[in-house]
């Protein structure tokens, strides 16, 4: 990753920079298939099946990867139910739902002004 300095040239910034250990994280927590379905599981435990027929659009392969990621970071469960076929419930873990909120109010905003972004585009576009 680098910095722009005063002059353009461009300097190289170590990987334990505190820029680059937030944007690990907001990369995970900011990516659209992941906003989603925080915000599903938000009001509760999810089946995967359930999962893909809301969020439309995300394919099977996305939806596993976006799963495993939110799992990997501990911002989700999974929990599986031994039957034939196994059941798999997904939910928020205690530090996911601290994040439910704000993941719903973005998604809140967003629906709010979309129009406006809308219009923005075009305008801009048009100049």
């Amino acid at each position: 990753m680098t910095s722009a300095g005063h002059t353009d040239v461009r300097e190289p910034i170590s990987e334990d920079h505190p820029t680059c250990r937030l944007r690990d994280i907001l990369d995970r927590v900011g990516d659209k298939w992941s906003v989603l379905v925080m915000d599903l599981l938000g009001s509760g435990p999810k089946r995967y099946s359930e999962l893909q027929r809301s969020v439309d659009g995300i394919s099977q392969r996305m939806l596993t990867l976006t799963l495993r990621s939110l799992e990997r970071d501990g911002l989700v469960d999974r929990t599986v139910t031994p039957t034939s076929p196994p059941r798999v419930d997904y939910t928020l873990t205690e530090v996911g739902q601290t994040l439910s909120g704000q993941v719903r109010a973005l998604i809140q905003w967003a629906d709010d002004h979309r129009e406006y972004v809308a219009r923005s585009r075009l305008r801009y576009d048009a100049t």
